[in-house]
């Protein structure tokens, strides 16, 4: 498995926000479940794992922000069109029906940015009480779907969203995390649609 150099911004805008008041906050705790540097062991996991899968590059970026319910809101209704809080959101830099990226050597000295994912803490942490798991996981499993979608995959159809949702559970699994394939029954298919494609330049 080759290695892969990641760099991971995590923008943590629910937990470490000034403007946010404790109440505002997960009610099990007031600080973050998992640390930046667990983030980039993460997700450099899981392109090492996706690896030789994934557009080839010297080294990937990334940023991952964590908030609430109000700004995911705005953002769902903004890109999507569906003014609701969401669990995840991914603007991906690459477009989900490009050509593949061209592999020469010039192009594979560089760093890839893929993309943006969104995360609600809030969403995460009543989806979590659901499914009878911890924060962690369901901020885990919430980042590997972004992950997923900043490197191409889709949901279109059930078929293509059950492939998603178990190549999730084998990303959580690489990572040490205990996850049990039965979270995939317990996930309602029809609150899932496919991501809209954003252009780049947004303004979080």
């Amino acid at each position: 498995m080759s290695q892969v150099s990641l760099y991971v911004n995590i923008q943590d805008c629910f937990w470490l926000s000034e403007e946010s008041p404790p109440t505002h906050r997960t009610p099990e705790t007031g600080s973050s479940p998992i640390s930046p540097e667990t983030w980039e062991q993460w997700f450099t996991q899981w392109l090492e794992n996706l690896n030789p899968n994934i557009p080839q590059a010297a080294s990937y970026e990334l940023s991952l922000r964590l908030t609430d319910d109000t700004e995911i809101q705005r953002l769902n209704a903004e890109y999507r069109s569906l003014d609701a809080p969401t669990d995840v959101l991914a603007f991906a830099t690459l477009d989900v029906d490009c050509p593949p990226l061209p592999t020469d050597e010039a192009f594979s000295s560089e760093s890839l940015y893929l993309g943006d994912i969104v995360i609600s803490v809030e969403t995460a942490n009543q989806q979590a009480k659901k499914q009878g798991h911890s924060l962690k996981i369901e901020l885990a499993w919430l980042a590997s779907h972004g992950l997923l979608h900043l490197l191409g995959w889709d949901h279109p159809d059930p078929k293509a969203l059950l492939a998603m949702l178990n190549q999730q559970v084998i990303l959580l699994q690489a990572a040490g995390l205990e996850v049990n394939g039965a979270i995939i029954g317990n996930v309602n298919l029809a609150e899932y649609s496919p991501t809209v494609a954003v252009e780049e330049g947004k303004d979080l």
